[in-house]
């Protein structure tokens, strides 16, 4: 009974820290990708950089390196900062995606 409450308690723990770092760098990702045309550039930067920031936190370093080059790129060349934005976005969807491994436990039959 007891390993059945530990486990679910770290269940919810990792759940809850996704929550926090990355369902709310997408979010908030996803509100400054549409609302682009109304923000300055320099306010897309210190997003950007801030969304970098919980990234790095959720140890997903490749993904806040190109989202922070991505605000640096915004104030300079838009072309570019969209291109970022897109890798970056493209590597945080690879690291949603299950590991061989983890599938595996989850299928295994235990008597």
């Amino acid at each position: 009974m007891e390993l059945t409450r530990q486990r679910i308690r770290e269940q919810a723990l990792q759940r809850f820290k996704h929550t926090r770092t990355c369902v709310l760098a997408r979010e908030l990702c996803l509100l400054i990708r549409t609302n682009r045309v109304a923000l300055n550039p320099k306010d897309v930067a210190d997003c950007c950089s801030f969304i970098s920031t919980i990234c790095k936190e959720a140890g997903c370093t490749e993904p806040s390196e190109i989202c922070q080059k991505a605000a640096e790129a915004v104030l300079t060349s838009e072309e570019r900062y969209l291109d970022l934005c897109m890798q970056s976005c493209q590597k945080c969807g690879e690291s949603r995606r299950p590991a061989a491994r983890q599938i595996r436990e989850r299928t295994t039959y235990v008597a």
